[in-house]
Order: structure tokens, then C-alpha cells, then sequence
């Protein structure tokens, strides 16, 4: 079930790099087992609306590679692969 929630103006600012950078350290953090309760909460949150970003910027560059695909010379649409 894909994710419909709104992402706050300052996620959608960020580049996929940034925002792949943020959610590394909210990983972290989370995984150091050093952050309470109510900080966990809302950086999780934060992490979600990140991924939700990511993942979108990624769909976007994928719908960018998949309209021109060269081949002999013709221009045609081929969906790409990602694993």
C-alpha cells in the first residue's frame, strides 16, 4: 500500500543525496539505543517522510530513463529494471 502522506516543504527541498544522508543519521541514532521514547517517535516520523522523498525521487528518475530509449537509431520506450 503506497504511502499518501503530505512531506513537509523542507523534505521536498532536498536533493535525493541530502535526504539519503539525513535518513542514514536517523538510522543511526535510532540503532544507538541513546535518543528517549518521544525523540524516537518523531525522528522515525521524520525518517518515514524522508524515505517517502527518497522514493519518490527515485519513481521520478525512473519515469525520466524509461521515455527515451535509443535503439538502431530509433527512438522508442522501454521500462528499465531496477533491482
Amino acid at each position: 500500500m503506497p504511502e499518501t502522506t503530505t512531506i513537509p516543504q523542507d523534505i521536498q527541498q532536498l536533493s535525493f543525496e541530502d535526504a539519503l544522508k539525513e535518513l542514514e543519521q536517523i538510522v543511526e541514532k535510532l540503532d544507538s539505543g541513546r535518543v528517549d521514547l518521544d525523540q524516537s517517535i518523531d525522528i522515525y516520523t521524520r525518517g518515514s517522510l524522508l524515505k517517502q522523498h527518497c522514493e519518490e525521487k527515485l519513481r521520478s528518475a525512473q519515469d525520466r530513463v524509461e521515455k527515451i530509449v535509443s535503439q538502431n537509431g530509433t527512438l522508442s520506450t522501454e521500462p528499465t529494471q531496477i533491482d
